[in-house]
């Protein structure tokens, strides 16, 4: 089950913080009378009843001033972007501009949101109040206060902002993740009949000393689920392999080796990579499915972003940042520009300046953040493409619909 990540928003000392430990149980965020204690974005991951794994994320307050208090908003917006879904809190019945700008960038994240009316011991939500936000922002409101001296109304409340929370994350739905190999591998194995992949995982010398990629741990795990049997060899081995085995019924692979795995392989065995298998899975992917053959179509002088979803020391063997352009160089012939952004830092350039935009498999981002991160040049026109179908597409490996060869 993916990762949720609920981002808690609101003003300065309007209980963000006092949310996140009560949620948590622990003091995860430090609760101080002080306007602005909380000033970069607090991460705190449990598990939720009826949600699964949950990321809490607890953020600075959106009528922060000052200099640095600007840059601790422009985090707060940032991270906006970034959620499933939004507690949006606010007390003494006070919904003006900070809390409407709030939300209407949440929604224009597609974010769902609940407006929760903290300290409602000290002052109750006015019903009109609740009545003209519901009706004019279409959004669910909830009484809370998390300092209740009686636990049995404390705990009724928790479990009713639970109650939307799960209702919220319900209407998340669309950006929810699917199995990297939902409807490739059976869920349950026919009597008799087990399905078998055969994975083959060159050492990626930018994965940590003695482990796998995470692609390649998340492609065992879902294997395993579904009742099917993984063979994991490196390239070297799979001649031998084929030599002494029954052939595989699909084989998998790191894309940089798409063209030594193909051209040893029957014809006839499906062959794909871990990336397109994790792009599959994501919100994007009939986006990647449009943009990757304009490939073909980029020409001198354009300029192309790479978008790598986690940070790194970069290597000779880096894949987005040395052996891509290059090999982007090499197919096209033709003389172009890149630019790399890491992380979820900003694009600096207008994404009007791009002719095409290659994301890496963001397997450290969710599938909404992954979306928002590509919704500007996506609504812009501008074809994105992903680091795996890249690949497949300028060795040669043509992709059916369902991400196999």
């Amino acid at each position: 089950m993916a990762l949720t990540n609920i981002g808690i928003f609101g003003r300065r000392n309007v209980g963000k913080s006092s949310l996140i430990n009560l949620l948590t149980g622990q003091d995860t965020a430090i609760v101080s009378d002080t306007p602005g204690t909380t000033t970069d974005p607090v991460r705190k991951r449990m598990e939720i009843p009826g949600i699964g794994k949950c990321n809490l994320i607890d953020t600075a307050g959106i009528d922060d001033t000052g200099d640095l208090g600007e840059q601790r908003v422009a985090k707060t917006y940032q991270a906006a972007a970034q959620v499933d879904v939004a507690l949006l809190l606010f007390t003494a019945n006070l919904f003006s501009r900070e809390e409407v700008q709030m939300l209407n960038a949440l929604r224009e994240a597609q974010v769902p949101t609940i407006a929760v009316h903290n300290q409602s011991d000290i002052v109750p939500l006015d019903p009109a109040v609740a009545m003209d936000i519901m009706h004019k922002y279409a959004v669910d409101v909830v009484e809370f206060s998390c300092a209740r001296i009686d636990d049995t109304l404390r705990r009724d409340e928790t479990d009713m902002l639970l109650a939307y929370i799960e209702k919220a994350v319900a209407q998340a739905a669309p950006f929810r993740e699917r199995a990297m190999f939902d409807g490739i591998i059976p869920d349950k194995p026919k009597r008799g009949k087990q399905h078998r992949v055969l994975l083959v995982c060159p050492i990626d010398s930018e994965a940590p000393a003695g482990r796998l990629i995470l692609p390649q741990t998340m492609a065992i795990r879902d294997i395993l689920d579904r009742g099917a049997v993984a063979t994991v060899l490196q390239p070297a081995a799979l001649r031998k392999y084929l030599r002494e085995n029954p052939v595989p019924d699909l084989v998998v692979t790191d894309s940089q080796v798409f063209g030594e795995v193909s051209g040893i392989l029957p014809k006839k065995v499906p062959l794909t990579s871990f990336s397109v298998l994790l792009a599959r899975s994501r919100s994007c992917y009939p986006n990647y499915l449009e943009g990757t053959p304009k490939i073909s179509r980029l020409q001198d002088g354009d300029r192309v972003l790479i978008l790598e979803s986690c940070t790194h020391h970069s290597s000779c063997e880096d894949i987005g940042r040395v052996k891509l352009p290059a090999l982007f160089r090499k197919f096209t012939g033709k003389q172009l520009e890149f630019d790399i952004v890491s992380g979820l830092d900003q694009i600096t350039r207008p994404v009007e300046e791009y002719a095409l935009i290659a994301q890496c498999g963001g397997c450290m981002i969710t599938s909404k953040q992954l979306y928002n991160r590509l919704k500007p040049a996506i609504t812009k026109g501008i074809p994105v493409t992903n680091y795996g179908m890249a690949i497949a597409y300028m060795k040669g490996v043509k992709l059916s619909a369902d991400g196999i060869g």
